[in-house]
C-alpha cells in the first residue's frame, strides 16, 4: 500500500495536501479505496460551502456500500474534481493523483500539520 510522505492523513482515511499557502487538495487514501472496492459514484455538493473539521463533505458509493467523506480541517470547499462525474474509478486507480476529490481554502494551515503523518497513518492502518 502507498503512503506518500508529503500528505497528512485522518483516522477516517482521508488525505490532505497543502498547496500555495492555505489551499489544499483532499481525497481518500489507497487503503480506503481498497476497503471500499470498485467506486461507482462520487457525490459532492458542497462547493462554495464553509465546513467544520470532520464535517461530511460528500459521499462515495462503491458496489457494496456508501461511505461518507469527512473534511480533515475547517475551511471553504473551492472546487470538486470534475473528472469524477464521468470516471469515479479514478479514485481506485489514482487515489493520490487524478482521483482527488475537492480543493479547499484551509482556515488555519497549522490544523493540517496537526494531522497524522505517513508513518502514523501506516501504524493506524496496520494496527
Amino acid at each position: 500500500m502507498n503512503f506518500p510522505e508529503n500528505l497528512r492523513y485522518t483516522k477516517d482515511h482521508e488525505w490532505i495536501r497543502l498547496e500555495n499557502g492555505n489551499t489544499a487538495v483532499i481525497g481518500i487514501t489507497d487503503h480506503a479505496q481498497k476497503e471500499l472496492g470498485d467506486i461507482v459514484y462520487v457525490e459532492i455538493e458542497t462547493a462554495g460551502k464553509t465546513l467544520a473539521a470532520e464535517a461530511v463533505f460528500g459521499t462515495v458509493e462503491a458496489v457494496k456500500t456508501v461511505s461518507d467523506l469527512f473534511l480533515p480541517v475547517a475551511g471553504v470547499i473551492l472546487e470538486v474534481n470534475p473528472a469524477l462525474a464521468a470516471s469515479p474509478d479514478l479514485v481506485n486507480t489514482d487515489p493520490y493523483g487524478k482521483g482527488w476529490m475537492v480543493k479547499m481554502t484551509v482556515r488555519d494551515p497549522a490544523d493540517v500539520n496537526a494531522l497524522m503523518d505517513a508513518s502514523a497513518y501506516q501504524a493506524l492502518v496496520h494496527g
